[in-house]
């Protein structure tokens, strides 16, 4: 009896500013700082009976889940986020996640001014954020996408570092602006992304550039005029075209009828042309770095 006594007072307290609270708490997904419940006027001790008779449940230190706990991944990145303090960003993998790029980790990532320890979260302090760098999606203050892929390149391969791009930019997650801003600070995203082609165009030539360089074929020369077209790489000693055919831009007969033409336009100037497809690229890539070996050697030039 006498501790229920003693809760009346802060839940009579909490109920009246729980409109308030729920007002806080909703853009940040069902989570409130202690802050914030001391400025709506529920005091030290009130916080403390609320949380052992469970209207409040303790998230992370002074992040609390009104009511009950949220378990949705961006209730997760949500209260990671205010746990770390003024100028946290949710960042690295879980930025990446939340911009629909990766898979959600485990354990949250979160990029702040200050170094904190905080159990469950995995904090990085980085005093290089600026404004450019931040955004804020579904309510919860996020690393751009651009900086996000910068800070997760490092543990993404070359193949998998030009399909999040790609990604990024076919979701419109990254703009002209950001992939410049991205490539100016990333030399090895600068080396593998082609900024001037479309999404599709470009992983396709990334990719093809990396089929190339990992089978130790030699190098073509790419995007060059011929005979009133371009062609996407070519040996001219070897009398050799090689086309990249993306679904997306080869499927309609008008595009099949332009590819036959250029073809015969490259016959007629002694050149053969060699069509790549992305799932020759991808799934079976030592066959065709065999095939085009072949070829190249076939069409060798005869030494004088």
């Amino acid at each position: 009896m006498w501790r229920r006594m003693r809760l009346l007072p802060a839940v009579v307290g909490f109920l009246s500013v729980t409109p308030a609270l729920r007002r806080a708490a909703e853009p940040q997904h069902g989570h409130v700082t202690r802050q914030q419940l001391l400025a709506n006027g529920v005091s030290g001790s009130e916080i403390q009976h609320l949380v052992e008779n469970g209207l409040l449940l303790r998230v992370h230190a002074g992040v609390y889940a009104l009511g009950y706990r949220q378990r949705t991944p961006l209730a997760i990145a949500a209260a990671a986020v205010l746990a770390c303090g003024e100028g946290a960003l949710l960042s690295y993998d879980s930025a990446a996640a939340l911009y629909g790029l990766r898979e959600w980790p485990r354990v949250p990532e979160v990029t702040a001014p200050t170094r904190r320890r905080r159990p469950g979260i995995r904090v990085h302090r980085s005093q290089t954020l600026t404004s450019a760098d931040a955004s804020r999606q579904y309510g919860i203050p996020v690393t751009t996408a651009a900086r996000a892929i910068l800070d997760i390149s490092s543990r993404l391969s070359d193949a998998e570092l030009i399909q999040t791009v790609s990604d990024a930019r076919r979701a419109a997650r990254l703009g002209p602006t950001a992939l410049h801003r991205l490539l100016a600070t990333s030399v090895r995203a600068a080396r593998l992304i082609d900024p001037e082609q479309a999404p599709s165009e470009s992983i396709l030539k990334a990719t093809f550039l990396l089929f190339i360089r990992q089978h130790r074929l030699p190098p073509p020369l790419t995007e060059q005029p011929f005979h009133g077209f371009r062609v996407d790489a070519i040996y001219p000693a070897h009398r050799l075209i090689v086309e990249l055919d993306g679904y997306d831009f080869h499927r309609d007969r008008a595009q099949f009828e332009t590819d036959r033409a250029r073809d015969a336009v490259a016959l007629a100037h002694g050149f053969v042309t060699f069509r790549i497809t992305w799932r020759r690229l991808t799934v079976e890539p030592a066959r065709l770095a065999a095939q085009l070996r072949a070829v190249l050697a076939a069409r060798a030039p005869i030494a004088a």
